[in-house]
């Protein structure tokens, strides 16, 4: 009856296991069994050398992976509507002690590159202007839409155009992932992207994201992460509870299981609640045209979800939920008309 946000799920249990597994000694802070693990974990899961840190929050992975890409005095584009311009009280610019958002609009929460092209146009090569150093999408984006690796390819190919690096907050890529159904290395690295924060908590974690860096400077990034883990706080003593996590969902394509649980519960609702979607639902997000009466209505009846505006809702599944689990708020979908 939840349908507020895939942060307040229940912990995957295989997540939980492991998390008591971890719990005896062992080195502190980084320096484990289990983070010594990540990178290898995550190169083999993208096909590439990659390099892997653990931070203790969607916030923090976003905010390091631009400071290791933007310098204080540099410009980040983003979407007007990106978490990182809405919902990170400004940590973007607090980790890069300066650098400033340069946000543009676009359809579904998407960037296009001819915006992003016209952007960069408007600034002038000279030491009165912030230069644009990064461009940061989010896939799936805010409106649950999919970046698809010609799209993201498009976005890089402006990036390396103009000297820019290219993050990608993942927060729900593995619900973009699972609908795709690509190899995660077609819409990161082949695709052209430097960083990647990789999704753990809205997935089954408990706590704990990814930093993923890929590339040519892929170790030498990873190196300021550290850093900026530390300078920031959020290198915690006992990071072993985070990297048992993020492992456990990598083992035997967890991640990619509880993403397609979510996302298929998302389409069963989807196919009951037809004229009314605002969005093309491809990850695990619907948003609604809802009166107030109507959402009234489903509130009544236990329904919990956010709403969006005047007139519309949010409504999240989640890894724990299958086509079973949401019929009943499909049937009272359908009873709306």
């Amino acid at each position: 009856m939840h349908f507020f946000s895939d942060n307040a799920t229940p912990v995957c249990p295989p997540v939980m296991a492991a998390i008591a597994a971890a719990d005896r000694e062992d080195h502190g802070y980084d320096r484990d069994a289990w983070s010594a693990r990540l990178d290898g974990a995550f190169s083999d899961l993208f096909g590439t050398p990659a390099k892997a840190i653990w931070v203790a929050s969607g916030t923090a992975a976003n905010s390091i992976a631009l400071a290791c890409l933007c310098p204080p005095y540099g410009g980040i584009v983003a979407h007007e509507e990106a978490h990182v311009a809405v919902d990170e009280c400004g940590a973007p610019a607090f980790f890069t002690h300066g650098a400033s958002l340069m946000t543009l609009p676009g359809e579904g929460a998407k960037l296009s590159p001819d915006a992003v092209q016209e952007r960069l146009g408007t600034i002038r090569p000279d030491v009165h202007q912030m230069p644009a150093r990064a461009i940061t999408i989010t896939n799936a984006t805010e409106y649950g839409l999919v970046y698809t690796p010609d799209e993201v390819a498009r976005l890089s190919t402006v990036a390396k155009t103009h000297g820019m690096g290219l993050h990608m907050d993942g927060a729900r890529f593995a619900n973009a992932v699972a609908h795709l159904d690509c190899d995660p290395g077609d819409i990161t690295w082949r695709a052209g992207v430097d960083v990647l924060s990789f999704g753990c908590v809205k997935n089954g974690g408990m706590v704990g994201e990814a930093l993923v860096f890929f590339g040519p400077q892929a170790n030498v990034r990873a190196a300021e992460a550290e850093r900026w883990r530390k300078r920031s706080g959020h290198l915690v003593s006992k990071g072993r509870y985070l990297a048992a996590q993020i492992l456990t969902l990598l083992e035997d394509d967890l991640w990619l299981a509880n993403a397609r649980a979510a996302n298929e519960a998302a389409q069963v609702l989807a196919a009951n609640a037809s004229g009314r979607l605002m969005y093309s639902v491809q990850a695990n997000e619907l948003f609604l045209e809802l009166t107030a009466a109507e959402a009234a209505s489903l509130r009544a009846q236990g329904f919990e979800f956010h709403d969006w505006g005047e007139g519309a809702a949010r409504i999240v599944t989640n890894w724990s939920q299958d086509a079973a689990s949401v019929e009943v708020l499909a049937q009272a979908l359908r009873a709306l008309g």
